[in-house]
């Protein structure tokens, strides 16, 4: 894991997005976005994101991720033979994601 601040004219790169917080900051405003992985290009003139999948932090349903995140912590421990433990694997760190996700968000904006 790891952070990565882009600012005007920055270098041309291409990344891996592994699943976590999206802070997108535009003139004065922010928002933050829960990804499931995927890509990032940076270019002189524009940032192209391409998630797996994304929701703003407003959106994300809290109960269902940790309700995702008790079944593959679940499946991950019982070791039953007919689980893809590398989708659980995955599934783990999507709901792992949202919830940091909604949990940095409360400590940015108490009462949020």
């Amino acid at each position: 894991e790891g952070q990565l601040g882009i600012l005007p004219h920055h270098a041309p790169l291409m990344t891996m997005l592994l699943p976590g917080e999206l802070r997108v900051r535009k003139g004065g405003e922010e928002f933050s976005m829960a990804i499931s992985g995927g890509f990032l290009e940076v270019r002189p003139d524009r940032i192209i994101v391409l998630a797996d999948a994304a929701e703003r932090v407003e959106e994300i349903d809290v109960a269902r991720a940790e309700e995702a995140k008790r079944r593959a912590e679940e499946l991950l421990s019982h070791h039953p033979p007919e689980v893809d433990h590398a989708r659980a694997e995955a599934a783990l760190r999507r709901s792992l994601a949202r919830l940091r996700v909604v949990e940095r968000r409360r400590k940015r904006k108490p009462g949020a």
